[in-house]
């Protein structure tokens, strides 16, 4: 199936004035067949008592999926369970402030959206309102629609065990256990006016494993922020194809580590030179050029596919026939924007005839605010401290070095980066050899993440590293609050410190 354009994505409150839009969704997935709870009353009752817990995105300004919730006190009722009891008969009136369960109510994707992964990103959202209020966890029942196929021949347990072990298809279970549910017991008449004798339900749990007892402080904002960061193997590729086929998988490794960014490093589908290596450099540069319009598309769709933002690394661009390296920050809503290059070297403007580019910003995302600095401009120290200034928080920097002298200046820089601007910084390179891509041929990195040098954070100031030349990803968890805590508390704080009565420094050119 073909993926539906998607020019924006929105993740919301789901609001009483959407029934009308949220009714064409529904009949469209359920085929006009409404349970009780998705009378209009009903919706407008629970966007009433807990609007945090109803949710919706839309694509392009339409309704494509939904998800209702309640919490509830469930040590009032007992695992054996009906929908209308753990309800009230509809009414929600088991909906409790002082509950200790997430109760999922329902839970759609209009089949024309499916496989963008658009349900699990409502799950992250439940999982993360568990956390947010000191849930023990999340629970449902889910229909085993298959089972009456099976029912002759198979009790439900056994039915359960079979589609464990992937004998059996079963959509409703696979995408639970797809998204750490577990089983925990088979429910008759689950749902009311189903035949007790044919038709079963599944009782479905999520733990929470970050659960205190008494209820923790409620935490407003993302304050650890996951980083996904892939030493790309440059290897001959057939086509735009077979790079995305790889880029894919490792965005889809990153994700399943709920990583909030994935990075790319500097020209990394430079392979895709080869095919033009009977014409000079720069001429088959800027045949490259032609595929990151493309790339950038398709990375997008990836970004929203796979919940997680994606900085793309560095791609050749020609704009009024002058050629540039830049990049683009692929949210997860769907949303792009446009970093450049903006020292080349001089290899690169020899060899290339890239020129540099003119804007430098941080970028807002839902992880607060980052900054994007290309391979050699992480050697300007002047760039990320204008970045700082602005707020940022993690400066990514996608670097191509070929030799250990380029890498360590790369490296080295960048360490300093993160100390002088009390931020983190995380750089990915790409890694083995080109024979067949002029100018190409070799590649040297080992990506890393940066800290400050404080308490807070490792002695060394590198919070984790790959291992050197070495096709590989790495994860690594940025602590936000504790550069919060630097910036007050610092046993140095060097952006407090500086003295500006006897310099300053200004950006000169200012930005679209």
């Amino acid at each position: 199936m073909t993926a539906p354009e998607i020019e924006n994505l929105d993740f919301d409150f789901l609001n009483s004035d959407d029934y009308d839009e949220l009714t064409k969704a529904l009949e469209v997935t359920y085929n006009g067949t409404l349970s009780p709870w998705w009378e209009e009353d009903k919706i407008a009752k629970l966007v009433d008592v807990f609007q945090e817990g109803q949710v919706v995105i839309k694509v392009n300004g339409e309704i494509v999926a939904c998800a209702l919730s309640i919490i509830v006190d469930y040590d009032k009722y007992s695992d054996n369970h009906s929908m209308k009891r753990i309800t009230k008969n509809y009414s929600f009136d088991s909906h409790t402030e002082e509950g200790d369960v997430l109760y999922g109510l329902d839970i759609f994707v209009v089949p024309e959206y499916r496989g963008l992964r658009l349900g699990r990103r409502l799950y992250d959202y439940r999982k993360e309102l568990c956390e947010k209020y000191n849930l023990r966890g999340i629970v449902l029942g889910g229909k085993i629609t298959n089972y009456q196929t099976y029912l002759n021949d198979n009790t439900p347990k056994e039915y359960i065990e079979k589609v464990k072990r992937k004998e059996i298809d079963d959509e409703v279970l696979n995408f639970h256990t797809a998204n750490d549910f577990y089983p925990s017991r088979v429910l008759k008449a689950y749902i009311e006016g189903e035949n007790a004798k044919n038709e079963f339900s599944v009782l479905l749990k999520w733990d929470n494993i970050y659960f205190e007892k008494p209820s923790a402080q409620v935490e407003s904002k993302k304050t650890v922020i996951r980083l996904g960061l892939i030493q790309w193997q440059m290897r001959p590729y057939k086509d735009i194809n077979e790079v995305m086929q790889q880029a894919e998988f490792f965005v889809d490794a990153v994700s399943e580590y709920r990583s909030d960014f994935a990075l790319f490093p500097e020209l990394f589908n430079a392979p895709l030179m080869a095919q033009y290596n009977n014409l000079s450099e720069h001429e088959a540069i800027r045949l490259l050029a032609r595929y990151t319009e493309e790339i950038t598309n398709r990375f997008s769709e990836l970004a929203i596919a796979y919940n997680i933002n994606i900085i793309t690394g560095s791609m050749p661009e020609l704009r009024d026939n002058a050629l540039y390296n830049v990049g683009y920050l692929c949210r997860r809503d769907g949303t792009q924007e446009r970093y450049e290059k903006l020292h080349v070297t001089p290899d690169e403007a020899r060899v290339w005839g890239l020129q540099g580019g003119n804007q430098l910003k941080t970028f807002d995302t839902d992880c607060g605010k980052i900054g994007i600095l290309i391979c050699y401009d992480s050697e300007f120290p002047e760039l990320s401290r204008l970045l700082a200034d602005e707020g940022m928080d993690i400066l990514f920097v996608p670097f191509l070095t070929d030799t250990q002298n380029g890498f360590s200046r790369v490296r080295h820089c960048a360490q300093a980066r993160a100390i002088e601007n009390e931020c983190y910084v995380a750089i990915a390179g790409s890694v083995g050899n080109l024979p067949n891509v002029r100018n190409m041929s070799i590649q040297y990195a080992q990506s890393m993440v940066f800290t400050p040098c404080d308490f807070a954070f490792p002695s060394n100031g590198i919070k984790a590293e790959t291992t050197p030349n070495t096709e590989m990803i790495l994860i690594v968890d940025a602590e936000i609050d504790a550069l919060r805590e630097l910036h007050e508390f610092g046993s140095v704080r060097n952006m407090k410190d500086r003295r500006k009565d006897v310099f300053q420094l200004r950006k000169l050119v200012k930005n679209p």
